[in-house]
């Protein structure tokens, strides 16, 4: 599985590697989800994905848990209550900026929150769904 990761992190860096990420930016890594998937990405499976709740250390969570039901909104970390700035792209040009860095947090919360690896599928879904908010 960690060569499935590396090989996806070289084809998300054939995007931009350290450049500051915008709609566009993210628009280009879900579709290099959905070549990787080799699926049609949907926005209505990436909000799924997003509001699906997890037991977690006995607390039912999803990814909205801490970062609101609107992805243009900041979030706040459930245990710390650290801020946490939107998810949205379209408003938070910064997400997505470091691609290494976001296949890093894919890989850390889908770890705690699934217990697994999420699939590119799930990611580019997840993407797809972030961009659907301008």
């Amino acid at each position: 599985m960690k060569k499935l990761s590396y090989v996806l992190i070289a084809l998300l860096g054939s995007i931009s590697f350290y450049a500051q990420a915008d709609v566009a930016t993210a628009e280009q890594a879900a579709k290099n989800y959905a070549l990787f998937a080799k699926s049609t990405l949907s926005a209505d499976d990436g909000k799924a994905f997003y509001t699906s709740k997890q037991m977690v250390n006995g607390k039912n969570i999803a990814c909205n848990s801490c970062h609101t039901d609107n992805p243009t909104n900041k979030g706040k970390h459930s245990e710390s209550g650290k801020e946490i700035q939107p998810m949205s792209p379209a408003v938070n040009p910064k997400r997505f900026a470091v691609l290494n860095e976001s296949e890093k947090g894919f890989a850390k919360h889908c770890k705690d929150l699934y217990g697994k690896d999420c699939s590119a599928k799930d990611k580019g879904n997840f993407i797809a769904y972030l961009l659907t908010f301008k």
